[in-house]
């Protein structure tokens, strides 16, 4: 069965073309980087507009490439939620417009339900059970997974996701968007010890996370340093451990709860190297992560998840009707 996958949750055009038999056939994505950076972060209309510009020209690219025509499709799968609620109706439109055109099965996707399972697209995937980390601009999410579907919500965070606490202290620390990636890089150049921050409620019992705090403990010691380029870099290195090291704390714990022995971490702050590393070093744990081009949003994981469940779900709505959740939790999701 050959999906085509399209993710327009963000600020990111992902599209995919998956084949249950033959693995990922071509894959494209557009970033929206360089249209925000000027704003900051994300500018939801500004989003919605470029996807509208850039989704049926990459479907066209990606097929181009797999070398597959437009009857050959087997069935769409879209992202549905979580995410802006303009720039998910044009995904969703355009794949339920593209599924009624061709007579084929068409399917929403829980955005991070494929952020989730895109893990098991590499060579060496893990199997199931596992526990998940979820680490996002948008969430952070400790997950017991039992199989597809089968998912318990073990902690969250109560405020800033991981992601978006990363965001923010780019920000005020004067940092290019996104913040991540510029946070991580100002880090390797900082000395460590010089800033010591705290690591949020890892000094009480529970898997919760809270983030807000930290970015505000790296306002403050940016405000009473001397505000050197090299005070930058080590307040961007405290940060950075901090995180990580309350991730990995968290992490550490939610294993021994659950009492699984595999990890994977997925969503845009699993391509941080710092944190890698430091989950690596879990005793007993296997770790897996997906390749560093499908850690942020991306088509292949939303083609890859839609397989995966319209292969064990015979009939699917067929009709025109579509529908987009800018809040879609995975609790509520159920196996194929």
């Amino acid at each position: 069965m050959k999906v085509l996958g399209i993710e327009s949750s963000c600020d990111e055009t992902g599209i995919a073309l998956y084949d249950s038999e033959q693995g990922l056939l071509a894959h494209e994505l557009y970033s929206q980087i360089a249209l925000h950076a000027e704003y900051g972060g994300v500018v939801p209309e500004l989003a919605s507009r470029d996807h509208i510009r850039k989704t049926l020209p990459l479907i066209e690219s990606v097929l181009k490439q797999a070398k597959c025509a437009r009857h050959e499709i087997d069935a769409v799968a879209y992202t549905a939620g979580p995410g802006l609620m303009g720039a998910l109706l044009v995904g969703a439109s355009i794949g339920r417009s593209i599924a009624w055109a061709l007579g084929v099965p068409a399917l929403g996707v829980n955005h991070m339900e494929g952020h989730l399972l895109s893990p098991l697209l590499e060579e060496n995937p893990p199997v199931f059970p596992f526990l998940s980390l979820l680490v996002s601009g948008g969430h952070t999410l400790l997950i017991d997974v039992q199989s597809v579907g089968q998912y318990a919500i073990l902690g969250e965070s109560i405020d800033d996701a991981v992601g978006e606490a990363f965001d923010k202290t780019a920000k005020l620390l004067g940092l290019a968007y996104p913040g991540g990636p510029a946070i991580a890089a100002l880090a390797e150049q900082g000395e460590a010890g010089r800033f010591i921050f705290p690591k949020p409620m890892t000094n009480r019992p529970g898997l919760d996370f809270s983030f807000s705090g930290l970015k505000t403990f790296a306002m403050n010691a940016w405000m009473d340093s001397d505000k050197t380029q090299q005070d930058k870099a080590d307040i961007a290195l405290a940060f950075e451990t901090a995180a990580v090291e309350t991730l990995a704390l968290k992490c550490k714990r939610a294993l021994k709860q659950s009492g699984r022995n595999r990890l994977v971490v997925a969503g845009g702050v699993s391509a941080n190297k710092s944190l890698r590393i430091r989950l690596d070093t879990l005793h007993g744990v296997e770790t897996f992560y997906p390749r560093q081009e499908f850690c942020s949003d991306n088509g292949a994981m939303i083609a890859f998840a839609g397989c995966m469940r319209l292969a064990e779900m015979g009939e699917v709505q067929s009709d025109t009707s579509f529908s987009a959740q800018p809040r879609w939790s995975l609790a509520s999701l159920s196996p194929p």
